[in-house]
């Protein structure tokens, strides 16, 4: 029960590793508020967790004026904020000459400005209660570059350096920062890639582990990170990818190889 008595505000929380987040989270004694702009499957979970331990908050993240009042009515909901997890965003494909701005700055908004506008209000908040804890989802993305994901990019890896200038202004302040930088995790964001031919066989002979990670395994390193257990964690980008980030990029060569 490494939450009890803690109150935690979870965007994107509806589905994938913020769904599975929330159900850990609430198992382990904490009250949630989970923020989406899917209704029907936010109050769906909400509807599991039990409305005693769990609220849905319909909230588009882009938008500041929401995100600010989610942050509000989340606090205010059970009276304290323990833990902010900023984990809802989107992705989009295109090369820079072929992407349009205003889908640029859709992904910006999601990804990255909405971190900045809920840690905003939630880091006074926080510091009144005498501290707190931030996890921000940010992604392998975000440590270099994919093909043709240049605003995913760019959000992610600005993420990650968000975090690190919130980790070390805030540790007077009691609050810690970390970031969760996933790989393929089997979500419904990352569901297209079954639909392609081949794409999901590349896509898992590149990770070590040769499987995609689930929102469960995710949830528990988000809850390490939000419990006691990292009293001493500020500043992280704890990166859960199989395996991933950890190879060159170069081919594996034993393949081609025969033995004498």
């Amino acid at each position: 029960m490494r939450f009890q008595d803690k109150a935690a505000l979870i965007t994107g929380g509806a589905s994938g590793i913020g769904a599975a987040t929330a159900r850990l989270m609430v198992a382990e004694g904490a009250r949630v508020v989970v923020a989406d702009l899917n209704e029907t499957a936010g109050h769906a979970l909400v509807g599991d967790l039990g409305a005693d331990r769990a609220e849905f908050l319909r909230c588009d993240v882009g938008e500041r004026e929401q995100v600010e009042a989610m942050v509000k009515a989340a606090h205010k909901r059970f009276g304290r904020l323990d833990i902010l997890f900023n984990n809802a965003g989107i992705g989009c494909f295109g090369e820079t000459p072929d992407l349009d701005p205003e889908v640029w700055a859709k992904v910006i908004a999601i990804d990255l400005n909405s971190v900045f506008y809920a840690c905003r209000i939630a880091i006074p908040l926080m510091r009144q209660a005498g501290g707190g804890v931030i996890i921000n989802t940010a992604s392998i993305s975000g440590l270099a570059g994919d093909y043709g994901f240049t605003a995913y990019n760019a959000a992610k890896g600005a993420v990650i350096n968000y975090t690190r200038a919130l980790a070390i202004d805030h540790a007077k302040d009691n609050i810690r920062v970390n970031a969760l930088c996933p790989g393929l995790i089997d979500t419904p964001l990352t569901a297209v890639a079954k639909q392609m031919a081949g794409v999901l066989d590349v896509w898992l002979d590149a990770i070590p582990m040769k499987r995609a990670g689930t929102p469960e395994e995710m949830a528990k390193v988000v809850a390490f990170l939000a419990s006691d257990d990292a009293s001493y964690v500020t500043g992280t980008i704890m990166v859960a990818d199989g395996g991933k980030t950890a190879a060159t990029g170069q081919p594996d060569l034993k393949r081609f190889m025969t033995s004498a």
